[in-house]
Parts: structure tokens; sequence; C-alpha cells
């Protein structure tokens, strides 16, 4: 209460917790065991904790997204090489990664549209559904019926076998 208050006026409540009375001259162990806490784990692990920042802010390094270099297709390796191949794998599975991301982009964008527009949807966002229709079609013909395990050998055999059919119907196209 503040000291400006009449205490005749205004008498303070009876307190409900009665004030300790210690019988014991055993010291209490728990201001023991913080304080000794406190100096031999907590004030070394902060102060070391403060000395690595400072070190930290002397370089700051931004780390913004990692950039992969570009590796050999798996058409320009070697049979035998089998780091190439793995390379050109793990090529493979970053570029599906980001065509997968393509295409959740380009799914956000009609939504939003269609959202925006409402009724007149169809007619305000034709362009950007024929885009996304575009970047389906495409990332089908690259990337379906592959499988979970499927990875840059079985995309080029794909490939491959989907150009073979190309060749065949245009010769058959030819002769008739």
């Amino acid at each position: 209460m503040p000291e400006s208050v009449d205490k005749d006026v205004y008498p303070e409540p009876p307190r409900q917790t009665p004030a300790p009375n210690r019988q014991s001259t055993v010291p209490d162990p728990v201001p023991l065991v913080i304080g000794l806490f406190s100096y031999v784990v907590d004030k070394p692990v902060t102060a070391f904790h403060d000395w690595m920042e400072r070190q930290r802010a002397k370089r700051r390094i931004h780390y913004y997204h990692r950039e992969f270099r570009r590796v050999p297709d798996l058409t320009q390796c070697m049979e035998d090489d089998v780091l190439c191949h793995y390379e050109a794998n793990m090529q493979w599975k970053r570029d599906h990664l980001v065509d997968q991301e393509i295409v959740k982009i380009m799914r956000q964008r009609v939504a939003a549209c269609r959202t925006r527009e409402g009724e007149s949807a169809d007619q305000n966002c034709a362009p950007l559904i024929k885009q996304y229709a575009e970047v389906c079609k495409a990332f089908k013909a690259r990337y379906e019926d592959l499988g979970y395990y499927g990875g840059a050998r079985t995309c080029l055999m794909k490939q491959k076998e989907r150009m073979m059919e190309e060749r065949k119907a245009a010769a058959e196209g030819k002769v008739e």
C-alpha cells in the first residue's frame, strides 16, 4: 500500500500465510544450489556463447540458398564412370524438384486468379490456365510413368522410347 494512505481508515488485511519461524540452524540448500549452478554452469556457458557471437559477428556469412554447378548429362557420361552417373542422377533429382515447384507455383497462380476473378475466371484467366496446361503437359511428358524410384537413367530411356515412337510414326506417315 502506498504510504500516503491513512492506516486507520484503510487497515491492512490480515495475512493468510504465517511468518516463517525457523527452528533449525541449518541453512536452506536451495539458494546455495542455485548460486552454485549459476557460477559453475550458467556464467561460463553464457560467457563462451557471447565470445562465440562476437567472433561470428566479425565474419558474418549470409546463407541464402545453395547453388549447385551444372554437371554433364547422363548422355555425356562414359559407361563405366560411376561418379558421373551419380552426379547426373543427383542433378536430375534437383531438376525434378524444381519442376515440381514450378507446377505448384503455377497451380497457386491459377487458383488465386480464379478466386480473384470469380464468375468470369474462365475468360480473364485464360492465358494463365493455358500456360498451366502447357507446364503440366511438359511435366507429364518428362516424369510420368517413372515410378517412385525413377531417376536419370529411366527418364533417359523413356525419352529415347518416345523419340523412337515419334520417328516410327513419322516414317509410317511418309510412306502412306
